[in-house]
This record gives C-alpha cells, sequence and structure tokens, in this order.
C-alpha cells in the first residue's frame, strides 16, 4: 500500500498534462469541483467529498462524503485524512494551484503536514511543482530536469541543507524562513540531490512536462 499513489483533485483547473492515469492499487478523491475535472478526462474517482459550493450540485456518484459548508478542514484536507486513514503515503495533489492565493499556500503548508505524518505529497500544477522535505530525508533528481529549482525553509530554520548538482551548490548549510536564499536555483543537465538533516524544506521547481515519467524518481528516501 506505501508505493501506491492517493490522487485528490481540487477545484482548480487540471491541464490535460496533469490528468492522472491510476494503476490498480491507486485511489482517486475528487475535492468538490474536482469531480466535474476527473469526468471531464475520463477518470472514475473512488470517492468524492466536499461541501460542494464550487461544484453547485451534489455529484452522481456512489461514494460520496458531503461535508457542511462551515468547517475546520478543507475539502482538500479532508481528503488527505481520508488516504491517510486507508494508509496511502504517496499524494499527488492537483487542482490546487492558481486559484485563490489563501487556497494555494494551505496547499503548500499541507506538504509539511503529510510529511510530519511520514508521507510525501506533490502539488502539481500548470508548469509547477512542489513537494517538502524534513528531518533526515532526500530527493534526487534525474539528469532530464530542466529549468529553475527554488529550496526554501519553511519555517524557523532548516539545518544541514545540502544541495549538489545544480548551479549553486550548498554543503551544511542552514537556511531560514525569513530570508529566500535559494530561490531559482538551476538544474545543471546532471542528477542534482537535495537532503535536510533537521528541519523542512519547500522546493518548487518547473515542469517542462513529463512529470509523471520523472516521478518514480522523485519520492524522497
Amino acid at each position: 500500500m506505501n508505493q501506491k499513489i492517493c490522487y485528490i483533485v481540487g477545484a482548480m483547473s487540471l491541464t490535460p498534462d496533469l490528468r492522472p492515469y491510476p494503476t490498480s492499487g491507486d485511489y482517486v478523491i475528487a475535492a468538490d469541483r474536482g469531480f466535474d475535472s476527473l469526468v471531464a478526462y475520463g477518470v472514475n474517482p473512488d470517492l468524492a467529498v466536499g461541501d460542494f459550493d464550487s461544484l453547485g450540485h451534489r455529484p452522481n456518484h456512489p461514494n460520496v462524503i458531503q461535508l457542511p459548508a462551515e468547517k475546520d478542514d478543507t475539502d482538500m484536507v479532508y481528503a488527505i485524512r481520508k488516504g491517510l486513514e486507508l494508509g496511502y503515503r504517496h499524494f499527488i495533489l492537483l487542482g490546487g494551484v492558481g486559484g485563490r492565493l489563501e487556497h494555494t499556500l494551505g496547499n503548500l503548508q499541507l506538504l509539511d503536514w503529510l510529511a510530519l505524518h511520514g508521507a510525501q505529497g506533490f502539488l502539481a500544477g500548470e508548469k509547477t511543482v512542489a513537494t517538502c522535505l524534513r528531518d533526515g530525508k532526500k530527493i534526487t533528481f534525474p539528469a532530464a530536469m530542466e529549468g529553475y529549482l527554488s529550496v526554501f525553509c519553511n519555517s524557523g530554520t532548516a539545518e544541514g541543507v545540502n544541495l549538489s548538482g545544480l548551479k549553486f551548490p550548498l554543503e551544511n548549510y542552514t537556511l531560514t524562513g525569513s530570508f529566500p536564499l535559494g530561490v531559482s536555483n538551476q538544474f545543471l543537465g546532471e542528477p542534482a540531490v537535495v537532503s535536510v538533516e533537521k528541519g523542512s524544506l519547500l522546493l518548487i521547481w518547473e515542469d517542462r512536462g513529463g512529470f509523471y515519467v520523472k516521478l518514480p524518481k522523485l519520492w524522497a528516501e
């Protein structure tokens, strides 16, 4: 189960490049208007959740959880909790970037929240992907990666930060959440490694196509 993926599709628009292709054992959750996005691309979700204020109606689906309009958890948060409850530790969040700024920021925070729960999430939007590293984890980017990679400390300090295979390397560095030193680094056409010993890093990079092809190499170790 831990190697399978929980896809969660939110209310923001979903481009053809980000259409999920679930395989056996994966789980797809439509969060509110994400239901329409999935149906448009011929993907039948396993579950639909939300207050459905964005969708405008309760979806015609055999597995629906109707949430109240006034609640502490967003539809995306509820969907993630459901995925964790089902045992998933690999998450791809789609339709969560580019709409209201507060929702985008909230979804970025959820990447760190997933890391705190022993999981990893990718927040993918049009030409942009983000994930989080925490406490002793590392990611190795394949040589095929192109463009910019930004590495931020989520909050407080991130200690023992190492960046290699990038235009601007770092070794055993301490990043702080109050200054964006790691913005707009660049891939060099060789494998690049990002790691942190203590604290939390937010990684954001350009997606020039092929996100799903590169995905197997991007799960944190």
